[in-house]
């Protein structure tokens, strides 16, 4: 048991330290949008060497219809997501904008709702509330502080939680028909294809000749999004994925502590407070989804 929560610890941990990596691309003048590029680019890449190495049969597609699964992961949650947190982290701090990043699975859980008429039950509803709590102490809302507000920071925070949600509904399309090594690599693929036409190539290819920044572009879609990817999977293979989700919460706190202690940012009492409430919303989730399923099984 220790190695799976060992491996999924890392990974995460890998996740909340993506803003290092954007933070120094920013400070070589590309923009959300351009960084995007370079993660999705670079990992697409990095994926496609990885399984054409060790696992071929990653790429088979029963149809190229099938495809279309992979617009709604890739452009509509990938892209979006990224460039949302992307956003968020040039605009504010890596710890506002990684907490409400992980307000994800509050809109999963209400787009399930209408989607697949999933019920909301009242342990639910705490979690709402609870998640709901914690974005108005993240955001400043409570208590009352307008001189931290930022609107701007705030609704592209909680776009990157509405479009990281949006992997999970399209994905539950995609993952009946293939594995999700297929899905990730193909979510990846889709969304580097698609941001072809908006990267300002004569302006800034050049700039992948410096060996800093080439370093920082690959280092992006390496550590922690490619290998982040594949430890996580690898270790959710072995435990349950409600106990893999509340051991990935080790990502905000690690994205807070490199924000914190390296970029000098602020972070609040009330803020950190407010961290606590978002991601007690998700352990307690993820609990109750496994006590559920246990009673579930040994009813049956």
């Amino acid at each position: 048991m220790r190695r799976p929560i060992f491996l999924i610890a890392l990974g995460a941990a890998l996740w909340g330290t993506i803003g290092w990596y954007v933070k120094h691309l920013y400070a070589f003048g590309f923009t959300p949008m351009e960084v995007v590029t370079l993660r999705v680019w670079s990992t697409a890449i990095l994926l496609s060497i990885y399984f054409i190495c060790t696992s071929p049969k990653t790429f088979r597609l029963a149809s190229l219809k099938d495809i279309l699964y992979f617009l709604g992961t890739g452009i509509c949650s990938i892209l979006f997501f990224n460039y949302s947190l992307f956003s968020a982290i040039e605009i504010s701090t890596l710890p506002i904008a990684t907490t409400l990043l992980y307000t994800a699975p509050a809109f999963v859980t209400i787009l399930s709702f209408f989607l697949f008429k999933e019920p909301i039950t009242k342990f639910v509803i705490g979690a709402l509330i609870t998640t709901f709590i914690g974005v108005c102490l993240v955001a400043g809302l409570l208590p009352f502080a307008p001189e931290q507000w930022n609107i701007k920071a705030i609704l592209f925070g909680l776009s990157a939680g509405f479009g990281f949600s949006l992997y999970s509904i399209f994905g539950k399309f995609a993952l009946r028909k293939y594995t999700s090594m297929t899905v990730t690599l193909y979510t990846f693929i889709v969304a580097a294809v698609a941001m072809v036409p908006f990267f300002p190539y004569q302006e800034k290819v050049a700039y992948l000749t410096n060996p800093k920044v080439l370093f920082l572009a690959i280092g992006l879609g390496l550590l922690p999004t490619a290998v982040a990817f594949l430890l996580y999977t690898y270790g959710l293979q072995l435990i349950e994925a409600s106990k893999a989700a509340i051991v990935s919460t080790i990502e905000p706190i690690v994205a807070t502590l490199i924000g914190i202690f390296i970029f000098k940012e602020i972070f609040t009492f009330y803020q950190f407070l407010g961290m606590l409430f978002i991601l007690a919303a998700v352990v307690y989730t993820q609990w109750q989804q496994s006590k559920d399923a246990i009673h579930a099984n040994t009813s049956n």
